[in-house]
Parts: C-alpha cells; sequence; structure tokens
C-alpha cells in the first residue's frame, strides 16, 4: 500500500491541501501537517497554528536558500539532528508578520520564482531550513520528506510544515497521528513509505508494433517482485476524459496457444483491436493465471473440467474460491498516470466493484462479447450464471 498511499498524499498536496508525514521510531518518532509552499492559504496556516501547534517551518532546496542568501542560523549547529535552520524572515508586503495571512504571504514568496533576497525582513516569524541535495535518501527528516514531497507534485522546491502536539502540548507519537489524520481525514504516511517510493526503478517502457498496431509496452513491479504489464495507445497521462482500459488477467492457454477452452484471447484481441480504432487507451496484463490460482493449479482444475465440472465448482473442489483475482494493483498502476475515470472494456460486475473500491471512477462499461464455440459455450454459461458476467449467451 505504500505506493498508493503517497499517490494519494500527492494529489492532496497538489490540491493544496494538507498531510500528515511521520518520521521513523528510532529518530524523532514525530509527525508534522506538511503543505506545498507555492500553494499555500491562509486557511491552510490557520489550521497548523490551530490544530499542530508545533512551530511552523520552511523546507526550502539550497539553491532557493542561496539565491535569497539564506544562511544558516548557526554558524556551529549542535542540533541533535543536524535540522538546518536559517534566519528567520518576514516577507515585506506583512505587517506584524505573525499573523496566519502574513504568514502564508512570507511562506509563498519563499517558493515563488523572481522572489529576491531584498524583499524579506530578517528575523522574522517564519523559519526557513535548508534540505539536504539526496532529499530523504540521503536525511530522513521531515525538511527532506516536505521538499521531495513537493517536488513529486510539480511545484517548487519549497513546502511548509508544522510538528504536531497533543492538546496537553506532548509530542503526538504514531498512535496519536494516526488518529488525528483519521479526525481530520488527512492522508498518512511516513517517511519510510516515502524512501520506497523514491527507490522504486522509473517503469520500463518499449515500443510494440503488433498486428493489431504500435503500442507502448511498460513493465510494472509489485511488491511482491511480481511482473505486470500495461500495453497503451496515445497519451495516456492525467487524461482530460475517461481513458479507455482493459484490465486483463493472464491467460497462458487462451491468449498464447489459442485455447478454445475459454475466450480469454479473442477478448485480448478484441480490446487491441478497440485501442487501436480509438487511437487511445491501454490494456492492464496482471499475472494472476487462471483466476489468481496459478497456471499448475489451473490445470488441475481443467483435468477436473474434463469429468464433467465447470470452472466455477473446480476452483472450489481444489480449495479455492471460484475467483482469487485481485485488482489492487490495477488500480494503483492507474494512478501512477493519473487515471482517475475509466471507460472499463469488461463484462465482469466484480472487477466493476474492485476497481470502485480502490478508487477508479468507472464511467462507463464496455461490453466485450466473443461468439461462442462449441468447446466453450459450457465455460461462458459458468461465467453469466455462476460468476455473474453480464453476457447475452
Amino acid at each position: 500500500m505504500s505506493r498508493k498511499n503517497i499517490q494519494k498524499a500527492i494529489e492532496f498536496l497538489r490540491k493544496g491541501k494538507l498531510i500528515v508525514v511521520a518520521d521513523d521510531d528510532d529518530r524523532e518518532a514525530e509527525g508534522d501537517l506538511v503543505g506545498v509552499a507555492n500553494l499555500v492559504s491562509p486557511e491552510s496556516v490557520n489550521f497548523m497554528i490551530t490544530f499542530a501547534r508545533g512551530l511552523i517551518c520552511v523546507p526550502i532546496s539550497k539553491q532557493i536558500a542561496d539565491h535569497l542568501e539564506l544562511g544558516e542560523m548557526s554558524e556551529k549547529n549542535t542540533d541533535s539532528f543536524g535540522t538546518a535552520f536559517t534566519v528567520s524572515v518576514d516577507h515585506q508586503e506583512t505587517s506584524t508578520g505573525i499573523s496566519a495571512y502574513d504568514r502564508a504571504k512570507t511562506i509563498e514568496f519563499l517558493a515563488k520564482n523572481g522572489s529576491v533576497s531584498g524583499e524579506f525582513h530578517r528575523p522574522g516569524h517564519i523559519f526557513p531550513l535548508i534540505g539536504k541535495e539526496g532529499g530523504v535518501l540521503e536525511r530522513r527528516g521531515h525538511t527532506e520528506a516536505a521538499i521531495d514531497l513537493a517536488k513529486l507534485t510539480n511545484q517548487s522546491e519549497a513546502a511548509y510544515i508544522c510538528e504536531i502536539l497533543n492538546e496537553d502540548g506532548t509530542m503526538a507519537r504514531r498512535p496519536q497521528l494516526v488518529q488525528f489524520a483519521a479526525k481530520h481525514k488527512l492522508p498518512f504516511v511516513t517517511v519510510e513509505e516515502l524512501v520506497t517510493y523514491l527507490n522504486a526503478e522509473e517503469p520500463l517502457t518499449v515500443k510494440l508494433p503488433t498486428v493489431f498496431g504500435e503500442f507502448d509496452l511498460t513493465l510494472f513491479e509489485d511488491q511482491q517482485h511480481k511482473e505486470h504489464l500495461v500495453l497503451s495507445k496515445g497519451e495516456i497521462r492525467q487524461p482530460k476524459e475517461p481513458l479507455l482500459v482493459r484490465v486483463h488477467s493472464e491467460c497462458l492457454t487462451g491468449d498464447i496457444f489459442g485455447s478454445h477452452r475459454c475466450d480469454c484471447g479473442e477478448q485480448l484481441h478484441e480490446a487491441m483491436r478497440m485501442i487501436e480504432k480509438k487511437g487511445r487507451g491501454a490494456i492492464l496484463y496482471l499475472r494472476q493465471e487462471g483466476r489468481g490460482i496459478g497456471l499448475k493449479n489451473k490445470l488441475r482444475a481443467y483435468q477436473l473440467q474434463e469429468k464433467g465440472m465447470d470452472t466455477f465448482d473446480a476452483n472450489l473442489v481444489l480449495g479455492f474460491k471460484p475467483d482469487e483475482r485481485d485488482y489492487q494493483f490495477a488500480a494503483e498502476i492507474l494512478g501512477t498516470f493519473g487515471v482517475e475515470e475509466i471507460d472499463l472494456i469488461t463484462n465482469n460486475p466484480e472487477k466493476i466493484e474492485q476497481l470502485k473500491a480502490f478508487g477508479i471512477k468507472i464511467n462507463q462499461r464496455v461490453s466485450i462479447e466473443i461468439t461462442p464455440i462449441e468447446e466453450n459455450r459450457n465455460y461462458l454459461k459458468a461465467k453469466k450464471e455462476k460468476f455473474n458476467h453480464l453476457l447475452s449467451i
């Protein structure tokens, strides 16, 4: 869930909202409210003052600090974790500098392109912090985490943060931080999750010319190191309209050997034709063979089917649920492209419900029916009558 948590946090930050970030239990073991500096508002600053109660600081990159001539507050830093405070500042357009409006103004101008050193009074009521250039991969602090998160939103390398205290003035620790985030409906993430997210390899993408047209093929690896694929056409990142999508579970016998026991290969190829015709869309090819029971057990299920069982009952006899598939990683893949709403090519209502539960909006279902043949007629009948697939057979 680490990837999904970070992606949700990024989306909150892009909208100018706040998130809760907790550092490691063996470090400061505290949590901060975090926002992106050039999306700051007086309301969010006031929320920090009211509910977090800590010190509002502005993590900035070394480049911004150098440009604004913000050197470290102390020549000899004896802070336990080397937090790089600069001299405090107020922007020249503020009055006393302490109101939520004044502090938001100062934060905004610290992040604004074109700001210059002379615009800021020293000392003031906002405390910039200089982050390490390697981010959390170099130093696992809130300063670096906030800057890394700001960068992931494609905003400037500046954030604003505030430690979260309990109502009695003590530091909020992990259990209280989780409760705080839930109470205020804010994403809760950890520095560890951010490190994992940033350490993940960039998806590997190649061009794939096929008999149905030219596509891009992208590889994604899940947390169990299983490799999944996205076959896409056209620009699919952060689409302005619902994206045409097929979520297809691997079927070696149907997809590769053209098995007549099922309609999987024909559905895959028809989806490729549909996306090629539209000129834009994606097929998520999930490695969950045999409705999630694996190839060996799928062949065992075939043996039972040869004795008269259908695919539904065969899985039950083998000790599995009729359908073991899970679509959470499909939703996470769509999230990496910024896809929130899709036109889903499917006959499977369970797939629709799972994707909805994982945050994907289904604009419409696009039917994909293959003409039955003698060998797969009973298979399609079981799909309709026992798996409740939306088929006309």
